[in-house]
């Protein structure tokens, strides 16, 4: 893809909208295009906004169902002496109102539902769409650092890694490329070298093979990074042979 394509790619990043090899050569492109990097950040915050204005339709077969268990559906209180007897006028008068009274109650609590799952479908959207603009600048604030330093390696089988490091950030973001899908169960793993020891940077996309990931927790003082494949869920220390290891680049 050329550097005239990829400028054109800011919108369709800031809305989560590209397929992943292309998201993954436009972070690449960010980090050398302060121009790209800024129209992102001011179009992640128009995104934000308009989520907050996020509004679901209810699904078309609510309506019928409810009306459909209304017609079906009977409750009748119990019998107690003083009763009028079922087959009396006002036996069926009782029956009849309870049923309405059903109707009512059961229409209240479908809608009534729906407005709750209106609210928490708009909520979840408001907040998804948070945590994607963090992290999105949090990307960018890395990659377009005047400190950024870049190391890549070869990870084996054509995959290739690249982590770019910014000490005034104090974080680090590694892109991935081409890297096979770890065995059934299993996932990369990410970690932080400090001084030999290992600490957790978090997990990559076990369905991903290309990716750009945020590195879990500052930098600090750790000299580079690793990955290891570990359990779903990830291991408090590393459990394998490490895939790679990467010596992160002074400034």
């Amino acid at each position: 893809m050329s550097t005239a394509e990829l400028h054109t790619l800011t919108g369709a990043y800031a809305l989560h909208a590209l397929p992943e090899d292309e998201r993954v050569a436009f972070e690449r492109h960010l980090g050398a295009c302060e121009a790209c990097a800024q129209e992102v950040r001011e179009l992640s915050a128009t995104a934000a906004r308009l989520g907050l204005a996020v509004s679901a339709t209810p699904p078309p077969a609510l309506r019928e169902r409810v009306l459909r268990d209304i017609a079906t559906v009977r409750q009748e209180p119990p019998p107690h002496a003083g009763s009028p007897r079922a087959g009396s006028p006002s036996g069926r008068a009782g029956r009849w109102s309870t049923y309405a009274l059903a109707a009512c109650v059961a229409a209240a609590a479908a809608f009534g539902g729906v407005a709750v799952w209106q609210n928490q479908v708009a909520q979840d959207a408001r907040q998804e769409t948070d945590r994607a603009q963090r992290h999105n600048e949090q990307v960018a604030r890395v990659l377009t650092a005047p400190d950024a330093t870049t190391t890549a390696a070869d990870l084996g089988d054509g995959a290739r890694g690249t982590v770019v490091v910014s000490k005034s950030v104090n974080r680090a973001v590694f892109l991935a490329s081409d890297m096979a899908r770890p065995p059934g169960g299993k996932v990369y793993q990410l970690w932080f070298d400090d001084a030999g020891g290992m600490r957790s940077a978090g997990l990559m996309n076990p369905s991903a093979t290309d990716d750009a990931v945020l590195l879990d927790g500052p930098v600090d003082r750790a000299s580079g990074m690793g990955i290891t494949v570990e359990p779903k869920g990830g291991s408090d220390q590393p459990t394998s042979a490490p895939v790679a290891l990467m010596e992160f680049r002074d400034a």
